[in-house]
C-alpha cells in the first residue's frame, strides 16, 4: 500500500509539474506576442505624435536601458519572493505598459509608457519555472522548446499589430488603435495568466524563493554569481558571439529598405520566415541534439557555425542569399542561447537561478542599447559586409579560445 501511495503521489507531482511548465510556455507566448505586436505599430504611433527618427532612437534606447537594468533585479525578486510572485509582477507590468501606451497622446506620455518595461520579463520568468521543475539533464531540451513560443510570438504578434492598426484606426489617430491593442493585451496577458498561476503554480513549492541574503537591488549579490567557476567565461562567450549579428539585426529595418530594397509587406513576410525557422530549430532540433551531444560540444558547434555565418554575410548581395544564410544563423543563435542558459543555471546554486537568468536576459537589451550607435557607424562607414567580417573574426577567436581553454562545465547528456 505504501508503494502504491508513493507511486500515486509521484504521478500527481509529475502531472502538476507538467501543468506548471505548460502555463509557463503560455505566459511566455502571450507576452512575446504582445511585445512584437507593439513593436510593429510603435514606429507609426511615434511618427503620428511628431517624433522624428532621432527621437524614436532615444525611445528605443530608453526601453533597452530599462530592460537591461530590470533583468537582474527581476531575477533577484524571483529568487527572494518566488517564481509565482515574479510572474504576477511581470503580468501586471505588461498590463500597465499597454495601458499607458493606450493613453499616449503626447511624446512625454509615450516615453512614460516605457517605464513599466523594467519588470516586463515573462520569458525569464518562464525559464525560471522550467529550471526549477526539470532535472539538469533535461533542462536544455525544455529551455529549447521556448523557441516555439518565440516563433509564435513573432508570427502572430506582427500580424496582429498590422490588423489592429488598420481596423481600429489610422496612425494619425494615436488615441484610437493603441487603445484596442492595449485593451486586448490587458484582458489576455493579465487575467488569463493570473488565473492559471492561482490554480497551478501555487503547488510549485520548489519555486519559493530561498535566496534571502542582501536586497533585491544589491549589485554585489548580482555580481557575486560571476565568481562561480566557469560562469564569467561562458557569459562572455554568450555576449560576444552574438554581438555582431545583434548589431546587424538592430539595423535590419534600415538595411532591409536600403540594401535589400524591401517594402514593408515583404519585410513582414521575412520576419514570419524567421519565426518559422526559430520554431522548428529551437523547438525541435536543439532538443534532439542535447540527447546525443554534451553541452560543451554544442557550445563549440554554435560558435563555429556563427563564424561560417559571418563569412556568408560578408559575401551576400541579395535577400535570397540572406534567406539561405538565415538557416545556419538561426541554428547558431538558438543553440548558443539555449546551451549557455542551461550551463549558467547549472553553475550557480538553485537559489540563485532566477538572478542568473535575469543576467542572461540582459544580453539582448544591452545589444539594443549600444546597437543603434555602433551598428549605425559600421553600416555608414563600411557597409553591410562589415557586420559579416566582424562576426567571422570574433567567433573564430572565441572558437580557438573554447578549444584551448578548460572551462569547468557539468558534462551531461539528456
Amino acid at each position: 500500500m505504501k508503494t502504491e501511495t508513493l507511486g500515486e503521489s509521484r504521478y500527481s507531482g509529475e502531472v502538476k509539474r507538467g501543468q506548471a511548465i505548460l502555463v509557463a510556455y503560455l505566459i511566455a507566448t502571450l507576452e512575446l506576442t504582445f511585445l512584437f505586436m507593439q513593436m510593429g505599430v510603435m514606429p507609426y504611433l511615434a511618427k503620428s505624435l511628431g517624433l522624428d527618427s532621432v527621437g524614436f532612437g532615444y525611445l528605443q534606447t530608453t526601453f533597452g536601458v530599462l530592460q537591461l537594468v530590470g533583468g537582474p533585479i527581476f531575477g533577484r525578486f524571483a529568487d527572494q519572493f518566488g517564481t509565482r510572485a515574479a510572474l504576477i509582477l511581470s503580468c501586471v507590468s505588461g498590463s500597465a505598459f499597454f495601458l499607458l501606451m493606450s493613453i499616449s497622446t503626447s511624446i512625454p506620455l509615450l516615453f512614460l509608457s516605457r517605464l513599466p518595461g523594467v519588470f516586463m520579463h515573462g520569458l525569464p520568468g518562464a525559464q525560471k519555472v522550467i529550471t526549477d521543475l526539470t532535472a539538469p539533464s533535461q533542462r536544455a531540451d525544455a529551455l529549447g522548446k521556448l523557441g516555439l513560443c518565440f516563433g509564435i510570438g513573432i508570427i502572430i504578434g506582427s500580424a496582429l499589430g498590422g490588423v489592429l492598426s488598420t481596423k481600429f484606426g489610422l496612425p494619425s489617430e494615436p488615441c484610437t488603435w493603441p487603445h484596442h491593442q492595449a485593451r486586448g493585451g490587458l484582458r489576455i496577458s493579465c487575467f488569463l495568466p493570473l488565473t492559471c498561476i492561482n490554480r497551478v503554480l501555487i503547488s510549485m513549492s520548489s519555486s519559493v524563493g530561498t535566496s534571502q541574503s542582501g536586497s533585491v537591488f544589491s549589485i554585489r549579490e548580482i555580481l557575486r554569481l560571476m565568481k562561480f567557476p566557469g560562469v564569467m567565461e561562458v557569459f562572455m562567450v554568450k555576449v560576444f558571439a552574438g554581438l555582431p549579428i545583434g548589431l546587424f539585426l538592430v539595423m535590419f529595418s534600415i538595411i532591409s529598405m536600403e540594401f535589400f530594397g524591401l517594402e514593408a509587406v515583404e519585410s513582414g513576410y521575412l520576419m514570419s520566415y524567421f519565426g518559422v525557422l526559430q520554431m522548428v530549430i529551437q523547438g525541435l532540433v536543439v532538443g534532439k541534439l542535447t540527447k546525443h551531444c554534451t553541452e560543451r560540444t554544442l557550445l563549440r558547434l554554435s560558435v563555429f557555425v556563427f563564424a561560417g555565418v559571418g563569412l556568408g554575410m560578408a559575401l551576400m548581395r541579395t535577400v535570397w542569399h540572406y534567406c539561405i544564410i538565415a538557416v545556419p544563423l538561426m541554428f547558431a543563435f538558438s543553440t548558443l542561447g539555449t546551451i549557455t542558459d542551461s550551463i549558467l543555471t547549472k553553475a550557480v546554486p538553485s537559489s540563485d537561478t532566477g538572478t542568473m537568468l535575469g543576467i542572461c536576459a540582459s544580453v539582448q537589451p544591452l545589444t539594443r542599447t549600444v546597437g543603434p550607435t555602433i551598428g549605425g557607424v559600421l553600416y555608414k562607414q563600411f557597409g553591410v559586409s562589415s557586420f559579416g567580417y566582424l562576426q567571422l573574426i570574433v567567433n573564430i577567436g572565441l572558437f580557438v579560445y573554447l578549444l584551448k581553454s578548460k572551462i569547468p562545465l557539468r558534462e551531461m547528456k539528456n
